[in-house]
């Protein structure tokens, strides 16, 4: 389906003050109940729904960058900008203002999804276009799922693990499915809060064809719904529904893993295309940037690579123990890292994060745009890797099949043709954490892996990396593995949300 691309500024607002982010959010200067009547005008709301999740909070920032800072992948080094420093120190307030904005810009998004679906109805009531219909009905699951999608982040970041034992009896977060109707400021259960994302989902699904499904798509389709409900249930402990999901998506023909030991230009393999260009059959929902309309620099931290243009000044180093466990044949070693000589007096050299050095044709056309790379939400490697974790975990566990896809995945990875690798019952948890961290590196999972695998950490110090922070020990049960809710949404007038164990 095509599309006209326009990023609305009214889309991007995030609220300030002590404000609820569950207050409802104009659209424009245009009266409630004359807001979204006709086509256009919910073709214009959806388009600033998608124009939303540009913001540097989310995805091409804060929601993808800071869990994986906070948790062992990354040591901050001397002379550091402190960005996110009390996030790697885990000294995380309610009043943090990164914590802040995450929270704000997914319920301002939830908050336009309610309106859309609100009205959708009335504006389908009116069309007589039968074309037209048909696309207002793929737009109203395209909301839904990206409704699922905020809901399922503010899970991931701000609750417990989900353990279908105790769901009933834990707090989830904030339920709001209405735009203009009041609901109680009130967290929900766990396991209501889950029961919603996948309602969601099942909605979305039911809307989107998968005729639409695209590879490098810059919209939902259904792929993408059915990516994001394998990761979910992969989640709730669903293993047989996350197979299902994830291999509804691996045996779709339209993605293929992005292979690294076979050429695709003079200068780029398949995968190292995927990283350098942002573009590949693998991609199954990506965030688009133009030279105008562009979200955060996901590169800035591990980089700096623009505050003089002649070295870089990261802030963010990778740990050692993640550099080791990429063996001389890991295909994503050189693609992911690059050694530079920083800009700092002491010299420091170390590998750094090169894979979100920026996208070429971007640097290419607009000068020093450096480190924007485009967020990628979801990718066929997470569905084997998913699909393989599954299959441990099931009653009966298979783990020839879970050995199969990991083979597969590092089949694409490796040269030689190294990458195959057998799991068991002994091995496959330290295999598959091992293999998400090399595969999904830096793309926001490592936090919720382990808090969901109930395991904690311990940082040493390593070359030049800053005191404060650089030795610490992290218990699996530690509070600070969720977020606490922000301060002001606590002391809202008519707030009724209980805090996390994070704020006391």
């Amino acid at each position: 389906m095509l599309r006209n691309i326009k990023y609305y500024l009214a889309a991007l607002l995030l609220l300030a003050g002590t404000t609820s982010c569950l207050e409802k959010f104009p659209e424009s200067s245009i009266p409630e109940d004359e807001a979204m009547q006709t086509y256009n005008d919910a073709e214009q709301l959806v388009t600033g729904i998608y124009a939303g999740l540009l913001s540097s909070s989310l995805f091409s920032g804060n929601l993808t960058v800071m869990p994986d800072i906070q948790a062992d992948l990354v040591y901050a080094v001397e002379d550091f900008s402190n960005v996110y420093g009390p996030i790697w120190q885990w000294n995380i307030l309610s009043t943090d203002s990164d914590v802040e904005s995450v929270y704000a810009a997914l319920y301002t998004i939830i908050s336009r999804c309610n309106f859309f679906l609100e009205r959708i109805d009335q504006v389908k009531a009116q069309e007589t276009d039968v074309e037209k219909i048909d696309n207002l009905d793929v737009y109203t699951g395209e909301v839904h799922m990206i409704r699922a999608l905020c809901y399922s982040k503010l899970l991931e970041c701000f609750c417990k693990a989900y353990d279908p034992a105790t769901a009933e009896n834990e707090l989830g977060v904030v339920l709001r499915s209405k735009y203009s109707e009041p609901e109680p400021m009130k967290r929900a259960s766990l396991a209501a809060s889950y029961q919603f994302v996948i309602d969601d989902l099942k909605a979305a699904e039911s809307l989107l064809d998968e005729d639409d499904n695209t590879y490098n798509s810059l919209y939902v389709t259904l792929a993408a719904a059915q990516a994001l409900h394998a990761r979910v249930a992969l989640y709730m402990q669903d293993w047989q529904t996350a197979i299902d999901y994830a291999s509804e998506v691996i045996g779709n023909k339209t993605f293929t893993l992005a292979d690294g030991t076979v050429s695709y230009t003079s200068t780029d393999t398949y995968l190292s295309y995927m990283w350098n260009y942002d573009s590949s059959f693998e991609i199954i929902w990506l965030l688009g940037y133009t030279t105008t309309s562009y979200g955060g620099a996901l590169g800035q931290v591990f980089l700096n690579a623009n505050r003089d243009y002649m070295y870089t000044y990261p802030d963010y180093v990778p740990a050692q123990w993640v550099l080791d466990l990429y063996v001389s044949n890991d295909l994503r070693n050189d693609i992911y890292f690059k050694e530079y000589t920083t800009g700092y007096a002491n010299g420091l050299t170390w590998p750094l994060l090169n894979k979100y050095f920026g996208n070429m044709n971007l640097i290419s056309s607009a000068k020093n745009m450096y480190m924007y790379s485009m967020p990628k939400l979801f990718r066929l490697a997470e569905q084997y890797l998913i699909r393989a974790e599954a299959y441990c975990n099931l009653p009966t566990p298979n783990y020839s099949a879970a050995s199969k896809d990991l083979t597969t995945l590092r089949s694409k990875r490796f040269s030689g043709g190294a990458g195959a690798i057998t799991v068991s019952q002994s091995n496959w948890l330290e295999t598959i954490s091992q293999e998400r961290v090399r595969e999904l590196y830096m793309e926001g999972f490592r936090l919720n892996d382990l808090k969901r695998w109930q395991m904690g950490f311990e940082r040493t110090p390593q070359t030049n990396s800053l005191p404060e922070g650089s030795s610490l020990k992290i218990e699996a049960d530690d509070p600070r593995f969720v977020w606490p809710i922000p301060r002001h949404e606590l002391e809202a007038p008519g707030s009724e949300i209980e805090p996390n164990e994070s704020n006391i």
